[in-house]
């Protein structure tokens, strides 16, 4: 597996996302309800922010504010870090570790089409890797 698109056919098609309207509370309940740690921040279908549990941290706790009375779009990241579907698994982990970021959105002619985590992204080039071992084992052995 070497692109994006390939990574995002083999996982969940869920994506999670919340209107900058709404409270951070209400991104909370829906993050753990979830079991996600970020939500993309969406406003008449176009990706405008995305909001992370660093955000909340960041933001909320230590700036002492009141997650019921703090809306999302006070709080999100607005300059956000996206890929598109042809980029490779290597690609979006530079970017991931250079920016360090954990949640990558995808999008494709403009329109969001997913979100890949550096989870997805670990766990891919491990299985690549132990693919080519498998092989290269089958090779040395000359049991192909």
């Amino acid at each position: 597996m070497n692109t994006i698109r390939q990574l995002l056919e083999a996982k969940a098609k869920d994506i999670w996302s919340i209107s900058p309207r709404a409270t951070v509370y209400e991104a909370l309940k829906i993050m753990a309800k979830k079991d996600v740690g970020a939500l993309l921040v969406t406003d008449k279908g176009k990706l405008v922010g995305i909001f992370s549990e660093r955000d909340y941290a960041r933001k909320v706790i230590l700036e002492e504010r009141s997650s019921k009375n703090t809306t999302v779009g006070e709080l999100m990241t607005k300059d956000v870090f996206y890929t598109d579907n042809k980029s490779t698994i290597q690609e979006c982990m530079a970017l991931m570790t250079a920016k360090r970021i954990r949640h990558l959105p995808v999008l494709e002619n403009s329109k969001l089409i997913g979100i890949i985590t550096i989870g997805d992204v670990v766990k891919q080039i491990i299985s690549d890797q132990e693919f080519t071992i498998k092989e290269l084992e089958k090779y040395i052995t000359g049991s192909y």
